[in-house]
């Protein structure tokens, strides 16, 4: 016999219910504890978490919570990066914290944010391209924004 299970994405609050691995319906507990299973035919309530197992049996719920992901770090020896950052490296010369934006790319990024002097004047950039820094006078990087406008309004001058 195939069971339909319950499988927690949040403990005690919100569920995917499947059977054979193929996902049927939602299943999330209200504030006053009434369960609420949402499908593509409509809504079904139940008043307690008897009634769902009365309905489908004592194996329902499954006790492992799905993990999720964790967050990539979006962060480069320190500094912000646009991207989860792939092959990260730092440039000692030029104390440049570098990265790709994927793991076959070439083109390399900067992390951080900067201030780059271009023809109209000092632009605000956040993680450009390696290329662009070498190519213009620039300031940073800046761990934060605000750094980088304070360091804008002493430039300016």
């Amino acid at each position: 016999m195939t069971e339909i299970q319950a499988k927690p994405v949040i403990d005690k609050k919100f569920w995917i219910v499947e059977k054979d691995g193929v996902k049927l319906a939602t299943l999330r507990r209200n504030e006053d504890n009434r369960y609420v299973m949402s499908n593509e035919s409509g809504v079904e309530i139940f008043n307690s978490e008897k009634n769902i197992i009365d309905k489908f049996g004592n194996d329902f719920f499954v006790s492992k919570v799905i993990q999720e992901s964790e967050p990539e770090s979006k962060e480069v020896h320190g500094f912000p990066a646009s991207t989860p950052p792939h092959n990260s490296m730092f440039d000692v010369r030029k104390k440049l914290p570098l990265f790709t934006k994927s793991k076959a790319s070439k083109s390399l990024y900067c992390a951080g944010y900067y201030l780059i002097k271009f023809d109209k004047g000092w632009v605000k950039s956040f993680c450009p391209k390696l290329i662009t820094i070498q190519r213009y006078k620039n300031s940073g990087p800046f761990k934060t924004e605000l750094e980088m406008k304070q360091a804008l309004s002493n430039v300016t001058k």
